[in-house]
């Protein structure tokens, strides 16, 4: 079967592959001059820079976490979101340790009482 796939982003390259792999004859048009969306890497002097902005990957779906290694290999990255006021470091999103580090509260209820 002929199938044209509209967009090169994660879910239209991960479903052209799959199609053509189960024996289609796959056809993938994209507005931009190169395919993976949003995701898009180029080489610049031997280093890889994020086009559209950085991006990160996670999954604790095994499957889905062994298909995509096939293809790159991902950095081991935790994302940690610190505000910085008055020179003292905040965690982002708020959290019990944001409120007791602002407010000096310890339960749920006198972080509530405070806001």
């Amino acid at each position: 079967m002929k199938i044209l796939v509209v967009g090169s982003g994660l879910f239209g390259a991960v479903s052209a592959r799959e199609l053509a792999l189960s024996g289609h004859e796959i056809k993938v048009i994209d507005k931009r001059d190169h395919v993976s969306g949003n995701i898009y890497t180029k080489q610049v002097e031997g280093i890889q820079v994020h086009q559209y902005g950085a991006h990160i990957f996670h999954t604790v779906n095994k499957r889905v976490w062994d298909y995509v290694q096939q293809f790159a290999e991902f950095n081991r990255y935790t994302n940690e979101v610190v505000a910085n006021y008055k020179g003292e470091l905040y965690n982002l999103p708020f959290n019990m340790n944001t409120f007791n580090k602002m407010w000096g509260v310890i339960t749920p209820d006198e972080a509530q009482a405070k806001i």
